[in-house]
C-alpha cells in the first residue's frame, strides 16, 4: 500500500501547478532505488532489500530503581525539661567544693595564655579583651565589681557553669552561688592582665558567643 501510493501518479490537475511530470514507472523505481542507495549506509551482511523489510521497534526501558538505603534513626538529645527532671546541671553537695576545681582554673590559665599568644606585658589591653570575648570562662575565678543587687557585689570564685543568663560559681567558703548576668559586671585577673566583663553584653550561651562579631560600642554604666 505504501509503495503504491510513493509510486503513484501526479494527478493531472496538478501537473501545471507544480511543474512536474510524472515518471513511468521504470524509471520511478530507477530513481528510488539510486535515492535510497544514495541515503542509506551500506551494510557488508545485508542487501538493501533486507534492509528495507526491518521495522524499527522502540522497545520500552525502565531504569534500575536504586535500593533506598535506610536512614538509621538518629538519637535525639534530651530537651531541657528533660535535663531539669533528671538534674543534668546539678553539682551535688559533696562536690561544691573549691579545691576539687582548682586543676580546672590552672588549666583555664593555661588555655588563655595560650590563646592571647603567651599573654606577654607588650600585649595591647584591645587585643586581650578581643581574645576574652570568645574566651570559654569555665575554670576562670570572677569577682563580682558592681550589680544592681548589692548582695552580689564581692562575691568571688571559680566558674564552673555558664549558662545563657546566669554564672555558677564556687566561692572560698565551698557554697555554690549563682549570679545573674544582667545588670552585673564581673573582673576576671590574669597574669597582671585585669578585664571586666559587662554581663548584659554576655547573654549569651558559652557556644554561641564564640561564633558571635562583636562591635566595638561604649559601654553603659549602670
Amino acid at each position: 500500500m505504501e509503495e503504491a501510493l510513493v509510486r503513484a501518479r501526479i494527478p493531472s490537475d496538478l501537473v501545471k501547478v507544480l511543474g512536474v511530470e510524472s515518471q513511468s514507472n521504470s524509471k520511478a523505481e530507477a530513481f528510488t532505488q539510486a535515492f535510497l542507495k544514495n541515503s542509506i549506509q551500506h551494510h557488508a551482511r545485508h542487501d538493501l532489500k533486507n534492509m528495507l523489510k526491518h521495522k524499527a521497534v522502540t522497545l520500552g526501558y525502565k531504569r534500575p530503581k536504586k535500593e533506598k538505603k535506610r536512614n538509621s534513626k538518629k538519637a535525639k538529645g534530651l530537651n531541657a525539661r528533660q535535663k531539669r527532671a533528671m538534674k543534668v546541671f546539678h553539682i551535688k553537695p559533696e562536690h561544691q567544693r573549691y579545691e576539687l576545681f582548682l586543676p580546672l582554673h590552672d588549666l583555664w590559665r593555661q588555655y588563655i595564655i595560650d590563646l592571647c599568644n603567651g599573654l606577654k606585658p607588650s600585649c595591647s589591653p584591645q587585643f586581650v579583651q578581643q581574645k576574652l570575648l570568645k574566651a570559654d570562662f569555665h575554670g576562670a575565678i570572677i569577682s563580682v565589681v558592681r550589680s544592681k543587687c548589692p548582695s552580689y557585689v564581692g562575691t568571688t570564685g571559680i566558674l564552673v557553669q555558664e549558662f545563657k543568663h546566669v554564672f555558677k560559681i564556687i566561692t572560698k567558703e565551698d557554697k555554690l552561688k549563682v549570679i545573674p548576668k544582667r545588670n552585673s559586671v564581673f573582673a576576671v585577673e590574669i597574669n597582671g592582665f585585669v578585664s571586666h566583663i559587662y554581663g548584659n553584653k554576655f547573654e549569651q550561651r558559652a557556644s554561641e558567643r564564640s561564633a558571635k562579631k562583636f562591635k566595638v560600642r561604649g559601654t553603659i554604666d549602670l
